[in-house]
């Protein structure tokens, strides 16, 4: 059950990172959760693990992690897009 929880919370912050952001994430729900688990790694990396927590995530520097993801990440497809 924990392991389901993760990937609707990972799932969840994902999605508002896109929302917050104004980018699509590539992937769709798949993309989010991607996004809000390595967004939950980055920015607890960065930013240390505090405030309220679920699923196993720290809920302000993951979704602060996701939103730093969506950028750099629909910078590079930007980019991308340009040169093919």
């Amino acid at each position: 059950m924990g392991f389901l929880w993760a990937l609707i919370i990972g799932g969840i912050i994902g999605w508002l990172a896109g929302l917050i952001a104004g980018r699509d994430i590539p992937g769709g729900i798949i993309g989010n959760i991607i996004a809000g688990f390595i967004g939950a790694w980055l920015g607890s990396l960065l930013l240390g693990q505090w405030g309220p927590e679920a699923g196993g995530f720290y809920i302000i520097p993951a979704l602060i992690g996701a939103i730093v993801l969506v950028f750099v990440v629909s910078l590079v497809m930007k980019s991308m897009r340009k040169h093919a």
